[in-house]
């Protein structure tokens, strides 16, 4: 009988000091019911018990996590943003594809060609250098 409560005793201390772990690893929107730290309080307070009422109420299941969505998708932020702030990133916006709009617009005109300034040594046929000024190529 001895080795019964024995036995009984080691399982209830490995229980107990799981569910301490699994509920303070777990992350405070897996916590149903009550706070994070209320559950701890119970699980330590209460071995068996706490770590049964954890499993049973406290612990929140992986599938119930919250959807992140993009900021221009959740009609939460959108309600947020004030009128002057849209107006604000409105106006930016405006500015930002006029800046665009010159920049495409000067890429578009054909630059002058650039005059080669040649030194008097450097007229082709001269010596060993070939047309690109480089010795000893033949061209």
């Amino acid at each position: 009988m001895a080795r019964l409560l024995l036995i009984l005793a080691l399982v209830a201390t490995v229980f107990w000091v799981y569910t301490i772990v699994d509920c303070a690893v777990q992350s405070p929107s897996r916590h149903r019911g009550v706070n994070k730290t209320a559950w701890m309080a119970i699980v330590i307070l209460l071995p068996v018990l706490g770590g049964i009422l954890w499993f049973a109420i406290g612990r929140g299941r992986a599938t119930q996590t919250v959807v992140r969505r993009a900021p221009d998708d959740d009609p939460e932020f959108l309600g947020r943003m004030t009128a002057s702030a849209r107006a604000e990133q409105d106006e930016r916006i405006r500015r930002l594809e006029e800046e665009l709009a010159q920049l495409d617009s000067d890429g578009d005109d054909p630059q002058p060609p650039k005059k080669k300034t040649t030194d008097p040594g450097d007229t082709p046929g001269k010596g060993d250098d070939d047309t690109r000024g480089q010795r000893g190529a033949v061209g």
